[in-house]
Order: C-alpha cells, then structure tokens, then sequence
C-alpha cells in the first residue's frame, strides 16, 4: 500500500512538471544567451556610449541620438546577481530616422523548434525582469530580419525604480521560414526612443511584412533627461505560450555559449605565454592557438598595438611590427603571423604579452 502511494505521489509530480513545461525539455529552454547578465568579457563599464556595439555579452546597443553610460550593475531582482543598465548622460530628443534599442541577435539554426513558415508555427513567450526611472510605454519586437517580417508588443514600466515581471506572447508566423544555418534568424529588441520614421504609424501587434513607421509606436523617449535609467536581467525567449521560472545555467555553461560569439585571448595583462611559434623565415612567425569553443565563423582579431607583445626565440626576442591572423584560420583553430626583425629560418619561438595594455579579441557576433 505504501508503495503504492508513493508510486502514485511520484506520477502526479511528474505530471504537474509535465504540465509546467510542456513545451519540451526542462534544459535548454531559454533561447537567449547571458540572460542573467552574468559574462561580460569586454569590461563592466563604458562611458559616453554614442555608437551602436556590443557591451555585456550578446546584447548590443544602438544609439543614435543622447549618450549613455552602460554597466554591468550589481544590482537585480531575488536570484539574480547582475543586470544591464543604461544611464542617459546626454539628453536629446530623436531626429526622425533615429533609434536608441537594446537587442540579441540569434542565429537560425537555433530557431528551427519555431516551426515559423510552417502550418506548425509554435508560439512563442519573451520573460524579463525591467526596472526605470522612465515609467510609461516601451515596445518590445520580435523581428525576422532576412524575411523582413516582424511583431511586436507594448509593455509599461508601472512604477519608478521597482524590479517589475513583464512576459509576453508572440503568435507563431505561418509565414518566412527561417533558415537553418548561422547567420541571423531572428532579432529581440527593446526599444528606448525612437523618431518619427519608426513611430508615426499604428504598432504591429500581429505578423506581418516590416513597415518602419509601425515598429516602436507610443515608445518613451528615455533619452530626454539626463540620469534617466533602463535595467533588464533575467531575460528567456522560449517556445510556448507559457512563461517558465527563469533557465540558470552556472557561470561556466553561459561563458561558454558566449565565447561562440566572442572571446578575450588577453586582456590588461603582462608577461602571459599565448602559443608557440616557429619562424618559417628570417622575418615571418607563425603560431597556431586551438580555441575550445567552436566560434559561429572565422573571427576577426582585434589586437592593440604590436608593440605591446614580443616574440621569443632561441637567438633573442624581438617587438613585432604587425600582429594578425591568417587564412588558414577557421572556427576552432586560429594561426597567427608575427612580422619581425631577422631571426632564422626553423628557429623555435614563442609569443607572449610585454605590456599590461596588451589585449587580443576575437570576434563572431551575428
């Protein structure tokens, strides 16, 4: 009898899970990378942000008009140890074809569960946590770029300075499938302000083909005072009609999700080995460094100034004049030429950092 109570107690557990995610998996849920905020290899802090870029992990900025100070502020709702906040520290009111928005990008591939194009098309639900000084109407829009159709949603920020739950529901679009490889597949985007060429018409609150003017209607302009703020975390993109408590993953599984997009080989620090290298002739080094996460492409490289590094070898060392990668570089293995002063041909090397401002990025972003 008693085990028999307890075999029932445990199929109606599994049932009420069942019931709570019923649109698949208990992993892998959330669709958006960093939601929680956590990573942010690039730095915590940047001031006088008047261009669009990336700052904390896989949420880019644009910013058209005003100046904003961006941070990785140590500050969030119960469970959530950081946020990504915006503070206007230049005021202004939009020209017309102006847009001040918050986005992540995701690839297609990721996306195939939507089913979009399809008679299937899943619904989908965004769940966030927002906090603003600025109350009032923000519009937030779920945008299929290379099919340039889209939907969109208003939200309000009820009550100055106080964490808030927003979650809302995105029909599924039996129209524009969405490729499966990855290059962009769709776009989250926050509003913050925007002029009239994005808000004169009447909002898009069903799918359809992209009008401008139709995109972030009644939207605050957060940028018309300064010390206006704008903090989101604890953000999730998942399939159904349902929001679920909030995917954590541990600090390691959301870097790494990151580093496939972008990834900091060094930054800010001296004396730090990068590969080994070997000269192929008097002037020309090669080294190989083997990434152990897959980038979404072949990266870019960043680098500050050569002369910031140098270049070992059983001869000598020598400051190298160009630092950058070859075409032999793919997703997971990068090959890096140095230029240098004469050494010999074969000679082993290695390449290191020489200065605390030294710094290497490699970049993917969508």
């Amino acid at each position: 009898k008693q085990s028999e109570l307890v075999g029932l107690a445990r199929t109606t557990n599994l049932d009420e899970v069942n019931s709570a995610y019923s649109a698949g998996a208990l992993s892998n849920r959330n669709l958006i990378i960093n939601g929680a905020m956590q990573v942010a290899q690039r730095g915590t802090s940047f001031t006088g942000v008047t261009t669009d870029g990336y700052r904390l992990d896989r949420f880019k900025v644009n910013v058209n008009y005003g100046a904003y100070t961006i941070t990785q502020a140590a500050d969030g709702p119960s469970g959530f140890g950081s946020s990504y906040k915006i503070e206007v520290t230049t005021s202004g009111a939009p020209p017309a074809a102006s847009i001040n928005l918050v986005s992540q990008s995701i690839e297609g591939q990721n996306l195939q569960q939507l089913a979009k194009g399809t008679a299937s098309a899943q619904s989908i639900t965004v769940s966030f946590w927002v906090k603003s000084n600025k109350t009032g109407t923000y519009i937030l829009e779920f945008d299929d770029d290379p099919n340039a159709r889209n939907i969109n949603a208003a939200y309000t920020v009820d009550v100055s300075g106080t964490w808030e739950y927003k979650t809302i529901t995105f029909v599924g679009d039996t129209s524009g499938a969405i490729v499966s490889d990855n290059s962009i597949g769709a776009r989250l985007i926050w509003w913050l302000g925007a002029g009239t060429n994005y808000t004169s018409g009447t909002l898009d609150t069903s799918w359809g083909a992209t009008v401008n003017t139709n995109r972030a209607v009644g939207n605050v302009n957060l940028a018309d005072t300064i010390g206006n703020t704008w903090q989101i975390t604890g953000v999730q993109l998942e399939v159904g009609d349902t929001a679920t408590p909030f995917e954590h993953r541990s600090y390691g599984q959301e870097l790494a999700l990151c580093q496939r997009y972008y990834r900091d080989l060094c930054t800010g620090v001296t004396n730090v080995s990068l590969t080994n290298a070997t000269y192929y002739n008097t002037t020309s080094c090669y080294g190989i460094i083997n990434l152990p996460v897959t980038m979404r492409a072949t990266p870019t490289l960043a680098t500050s100034s050569p002369a910031h590094f140098r270049v070992y070898s059983n001869q000598a060392n020598a400051v190298p004049s160009s630092v950058s990668l070859t075409g032999s570089s793919d997703p997971q293995s990068l090959e890096i030429f140095m230029l240098t002063s004469a050494r010999g041909a074969g000679d082993a090397a290695f390449f290191r950092t020489d200065s605390a401002s030294a710094s290497l990025q490699l970049d993917a972003e969508l």
